[in-house]
């Protein structure tokens, strides 16, 4: 028997860490008697037809699909036409998409032959050794499956053991770890109960064996895996454990593997966060669910959550300038109205996140949310991901406000382009919640989201934005008039762009360069014999050292040195050095 295990990720980059582990769990469950088992990984940015024909090709006698909210639309639509060119190959789904609801799926896809729920290693190698052996489907605990008299439930199949469950990725070739990024559990279940959360379910936390979890990372150091992502769920909800994990990675990082963990931040303690604040930049990077500052709604969630606590952990952690944090926000959850979501917003934004992430509730299938959402007045779209579609505390064009925020926020403020300018055009406004809000209705107005612009586009967008709305510093500390304040932020915007890459094409809203080339030349000539800024350039000439960085006049005659051999490891950007002269006294 030949069996395919299909994963159709959001993104090329991503792994299917399901199918991995069903087929690694099968070889050593089985071992000789387990058949041939072969991954088909995809996105959902393949066409149709792409996926279609490369399952056809394989001739599988059994295909089990890893079922998401990202992709269940894409495997449903594969299911008749797989049907008539493989009529005899099975099909089989797995994952949270049909675990939950999974009556209904089968009443709706009579192509599909049965569903694996919940955990799938163990049930996967019994289902594959019954259908080897011919034995009775009705004795392999967790199954949905057809029967001669309508659907059959054969009962629930108990938790694994986790220390149990062989590394995944084990069989990897080094050329399919660059440029992906690998999915990893170190545990399984939360002790938290958030109801619009799977893991609410499974308040029972199941931790891998702590030296196996070591001798698997060491592995992703060796390899060179890029990233690294811990599905945990809370992975600090042990805290001695995460610290020794921490420290592990501290000392044996080698300098190019980066591991992303979801933790609570209000649980570090003063350990933790002085060992975050000691690791190479960029090892690791926390995302961090804080999800509202509405204590009415954290409490409706059962959410337990201290913001004022969050806010000092993540200041501390930033002001090291080590760990990337990713700070999230759900948009559509119970009590919170746009007054409420804006205060929310602004108070993260204070903590100034590396990322912030606006989302939206999705009501998703099993969770205590999918159960109460009725008696909230909460709907949803009937389509997945399930998105929010309005609340009695929002509406739908509530909503769409608050999308156009949300992709002002990822446009100008996580891409990380427009920082600087961005913290000085906050005193334009009352918060920066008004400021995104300016953004989206500008966008609006003049149906700019319909397009994809550059990014030299964005820049000229923002400042066309700056030039029309500028009327002067709010907010400041000294009250700057609006010509004067707008020349700041030319500089800043400026600043901004040249921070990220040495641009060959000079924005219209720089400053004329001109009168100061054969100041800036003669600036790099002195360079090229004293390398007072630019050390790292010893063996280049002094025009070499000119088109490898970025000479920038600001307003008052002042000027800022671009090294782009030198960048930030957290945001990429280049070192900043100020020449408050070009003499050569300076």
């Amino acid at each position: 028997m030949k069996v395919l295990l299909v994963g159709i990720n959001a993104k090329y980059i991503h792994s299917n860490l399901g199918i991995y582990s069903l087929k690694s769990y099968a070889k050593m469950a089985l071992g000789d008697a387990a058949p041939q088992i072969e991954l088909g990984e995809y996105t959902i940015n393949h066409s149709r037809e792409t996926i279609l024909q490369d399952i056809y090709k394989r001739k599988p006698d059994f295909i089990g699909f890893s079922c998401y909210i990202w992709n269940i639309s894409m495997v449903e639509s594969l299911l008749g036409d797989l049907k008539i060119l493989l009529p005899k190959t099975a099909l089989w789904f797995g994952g949270p998409e049909v675990s939950y609801g999974g009556e209904d799926f089968l009443a709706v896809h009579p192509q599909a032959d049965g569903i694996m729920k919940g955990e799938g290693e163990k049930i996967f190698a019994e289902l594959l050794c019954s259908l080897t052996d011919h034995t009775d489907l009705r004795r392999v605990p967790g199954l949905l499956l057809r029967g001669e008299k309508g659907l059959l439930d054969t009962g629930e199949t108990e938790p694994a053991d986790i220390s149990s469950l062989p590394f995944p990725y084990a069989d990897l070739e080094a050329e399919e770890l660059s440029h992906r990024i690998l999915y990893y559990e170190s545990s399984r279940g939360c002790p938290f109960r958030c109801s619009y959360c799977l893991s609410s379910t499974d308040r029972r936390v199941r931790f891998r064996d702590l030296e196996l979890v070591k001798r698997e990372l060491r592995w992703f150091i060796e390899a060179g895996v890029p990233q690294v992502k811990f599905v945990d769920r809370t992975f600090n909800c042990d805290r001695r454990r995460a610290l020794d994990i921490w420290r592990f990675l501290k000392e044996h990082d080698r300098g190019i593997t980066n591991f992303h963990f979801e933790i609570g931040a209000d649980l570090l303690g003063e350990e933790e966060i002085n060992l975050l604040s000691s690791l190479r930049p960029g090892l690791v990077q926390l995302e961090i669910g804080v999800q509202s500052a509405n204590p009415q709604t954290l409490a409706a969630i059962g959410r337990q959550t201290d913001i004022s606590k969050i806010h000092f952990v993540t200041e501390r952690i930033r002001a090291a300038r080590c760990v990337h944090q990713h700070l999230d926000l759900i948009a559509g959850l119970p009590w919170e109205d746009l007054e409420s979501f804006s205060r929310s917003f602004n108070r993260v934004y204070a903590m100034r996140p590396d990322q912030l992430q606006l989302g939206f509730l999705k009501v998703l299938k099993g969770t205590p949310m999918e159960r109460s959402a009725g008696e909230w007045g909460i709907r949803s779209s009937r389509i997945p991901p399930y998105e929010v579609l309005s609340t009695p505390w929002l509406s739908y064009d509530d909503i769409l406000e608050l999308k156009g925020v949300e992709e002002m926020v990822e446009v100008h403020y996580n891409s990380r382009q427009f920082i600087g300018t961005l913290s000085l055009l906050e005193r334009e406004y009352q918060s920066p919640w008004d400021m995104f809000l300016a953004l989206s209705r500008y966008y609006e107005k003049r149906t700019l989201n319909s397009v994809n612009h550059s990014r030299m586009a964005r820049y000229d967008i923002l400042w066309a934005f700056i030039r029309e709305t500028c009327t002067g510093e709010q907010n400041g500390p000294e009250g700057t008039d609006a010509p004067a304040f707008l020349e700041r932020l030319r500089d800043a915007l400026v600043c901004d762009f040249y921070l990220r890459e040495n641009a060959k094409i000079r924005p219209a809203f720089a400053r004329d360069l001109q009168p100061y080339k054969e100041e800036i030349r003669a600036f790099f000539r002195r360079e090229e014999k004293e390398r007072r800024y630019l050390k790292k350039y010893e063996g280049y000439d002094a025009r070499q050292m000119e088109r490898m960085t970025h000479i920038e006049v600001l307003a008052g005659g002042k000027f800022l040195l671009f090294d782009y051999l030198e960048r930030d490891a957290l945001d990429s950007n280049a070192r900043c050095v100020p020449l408050y002269v070009l003499t050569e006294n300076a």
